[in-house]
């Protein structure tokens, strides 16, 4: 196929030789299959972020940290050079998460490089060495259901042990090779220490492992992994070896009503944004 604009520059510097097809394309983000010398990679180009339907991001960018004082003002500012900074700093979060995760033991992508906007990373392919299905679109058996929750699970935990909470975890954001789940899509990842919204993050990451895969394994539905994966964080006894149980005992508290109906409000967004997700999953052309 014809080579994007943007993908370009890469072929000029002989990171990629050949643009094969395109994968996706979705909310931030268009991916195409190419091939660089024998490997046959994938090339994430980032949405300018006008373009982006991703919702919120300032929730996401809660808490990240630049180095360079400079640029720090200018993105405070909002100048022009601000905003291409602000950009720069969203494509840039994804590759330095792959290389975070993948070094805790978390199965991602192997990222090879972020260039001028576009993301270089390892295809994640079958058995056969067909692309891998997303999650969504893998019928399962009761066992393989409650053995991928449990790898998940322990994904989340060693993620938040790394001091990332992915922020957009769904069945739309795993993909299925012959080895299992491969987290993907990491440009949202927050610092669970600096994010005010990181316990309500992880808890919708969680609970949208634990709803899909519930529809195969019920017995799922009645685990409490994110209240039990937090409670060990905040207590400083989350460690990569800690073994989960999917149990919590709740402590009984006077209510705080105005976080109750905060908690409402958040759940009915993340359920009309869940809603448009599956419709745009289903609109698009692989």
């Amino acid at each position: 196929m014809k080579t994007p604009k943007r993908i370009q520059p890469l072929v000029d510097e002989g990171l990629v030789d050949e643009v094969i097809s395109q994968l996706m394309s979705g909310k931030e983000a268009t991916v195409y299959v190419v091939r660089s010398g024998d490997d046959i990679r994938c090339a994430k180009v980032y949405k300018e972020a006008d373009k982006r339907s991703f919702k919120q991001a300032v929730l996401y960018q809660e808490g990240r940290k630049v180095r360079n004082s400079r640029r720090a003002r200018a993105m405070e500012k909002g100048s022009k050079f601000g905003r291409d900074q602000q950009e720069e700093a969203w494509q840039n979060a994804e590759v330095e998460a792959l290389y975070r995760l993948a070094n805790a033991g978390v199965r991602v992508p192997t990222p090879y490089g972020c260039f001028d906007g576009v993301l270089l990373m390892e295809l994640v392919t079958d058995a056969e060495g067909n692309v891998a299905p997303r999650l969504n679109d893998v019928s399962m058996s009761a066992e393989k259901a409650l053995n991928d929750h449990a790898l998940v699970m322990t994904y989340v935990k060693r993620m938040l042990c790394a001091g990332l909470v992915h922020g957009d975890l769904s069945e739309f954001n795993v993909l299925v090779d012959s080895e299992g789940p491969v987290i993907i899509d990491l440009p949202q990842a927050v610092d669970a220490a600096a994010n005010n919204h990181a316990k309500w993050m992880l808890a919708r990451d969680v609970n949208n492992m634990t709803q899909y895969y519930g529809l195969y394994a019920p017995e799922l539905l009645k685990t409490q992994y994110a209240k039990e994966i937090w409670a060990l964080f905040e207590a400083g006894e989350l460690k990569p070896e800690t073994p989960l149980t999917g149990e919590f005992t709740e402590v009984l508290v006077e209510a705080d009503v105005s976080a109750v109906l905060e908690e409402i409000q958040a759940a009915f967004e993340e359920a009309q944004e869940r809603k448009q997700r599956i419709q745009e999953a289903n609109e698009e052309d692989y």
